[in-house]
């Protein structure tokens, strides 16, 4: 793993290299870096409001095999492409630079997840931190269109059916079959939770309604202790950690788009409430660690590339 992430970050236009290797001789200045890493991890996240009590760090993974082959992917488990190996080294180049050093780590039971999440540790030289795996911080469950090719569905439904399917806070797509190989119940990881809790099929609200509890249980009492905390998982999944946290509105949110790979910063008071940062954009308190403008070029991707995927008028 530490060879690939060096190899990683060498792809990567933010690479460690930019900052040292670059001066010490490619390769071996990036070994160097990352030994050094080791040997004095940087300095803990130095909050420019004396109110903070605890940090939060949102990640949400990179490309995955599913994502480049046009998929509905949802809960199933799929790995990371090289490029979004690619973007968690971007991700963790940024976090390095900015100093956090994190106490506890938390994602979801996907791969995918799991994977930029190790990316992240490894470069960072944070390997030793816990890390909690929680179903409840899986990407929405996309019911009978997983595993379905996106351009093909149009086709069979009508690009205003998947858009409302895709983008409504509240109408999921038609439930799985419990036969299907890609409903979660006949997945023994997930054999430790009741079936009437295991989905068939989520739009944007049950997936908050499902990741919610895990954030009270789980993830608060660490917060209230004042820790920094790194959440990789997904794009549904976080959408609805940010909606608790800035009371977003329902038709709001779902239009929110969190790009892969550009990690999330928040700092909370000792109520646990966001303090807003000047490099924040609404209706975000927290800061992504990027230029404005490469934050913003990466969400209208997002955006654009779903148009182009499902909308047939642009073929």
């Amino acid at each position: 793993m530490r060879g690939f992430a060096l190899l990683c970050l060498a792809a990567s236009a933010d690479a460690f290299g930019a900052a040292r290797g670059a001066a010490r001789g490619g390769a071996r200045g990036l070994a160097l870096s990352r030994s050094a890493a080791h040997r004095a991890p940087p300095s803990r996240i130095v909050a420019s409001s004396a109110d903070t009590h605890a940090t939060i760090v949102f990640l949400r993974h990179g490309q995955s095999m599913w994502n480049e082959a046009n998929l509905f992917t949802g809960w199933a488990d799929v790995p990371l492409t090289t490029l979004g190996k690619n973007e968690a080294a971007a991700g963790a180049t940024q976090i390095w630079r900015e100093g956090i050093v994190f106490d506890v780590c938390y994602t979801s039971l996907l791969k995918r997840a799991q994977q930029t999440l190790d990316i992240v540790l490894t470069i960072t030289g944070q390997e030793h931190v816990i890390t909690h795996n929680s179903w409840r911080l899986n990407e929405r469950m996309y019911g009978a269109l997983t595993g379905l090719d996106k351009k093909q569905t149009v086709a069979k439904y009508g690009e205003d059916q998947v858009k409302l399917w895709r983008r409504s806070f509240s109408t999921p797509p038609p439930p799985i079959d419990t036969d299907n190989e890609h409903w979660p119940g006949n997945d023994n990881r997930y054999a430790h939770i009741p079936m009437e809790d295991i989905p068939r099929s989520e739009c944007l609200k049950d997936t908050i309604d499902r990741t919610l509890p895990y954030w009270q249980s789980d993830i608060m009492p660490a917060l209230k202790r004042g820790k920094t905390i790194c959440i990789a998982a997904h794009g549904n999944s976080i959408r609805g950690m940010l909606k608790y946290l800035d009371n977003i509105p329902d038709d709001v949110i779902a239009g929110l788009e969190v790009p892969t790979g550009i990690p999330l910063v928040y700092r909370l008071d000792k109520n646990l409430q966001p303090i807003f940062d000047a490099r924040a954009s609404a209706p975000l308190r927290g800061y992504f660690l990027a230029d404005p403008e490469e934050v913003k070029k990466a969400q209208e991707a997002v955006a654009n590339q779903s148009k182009v995927r499902w909308s047939e008028k642009q073929e």
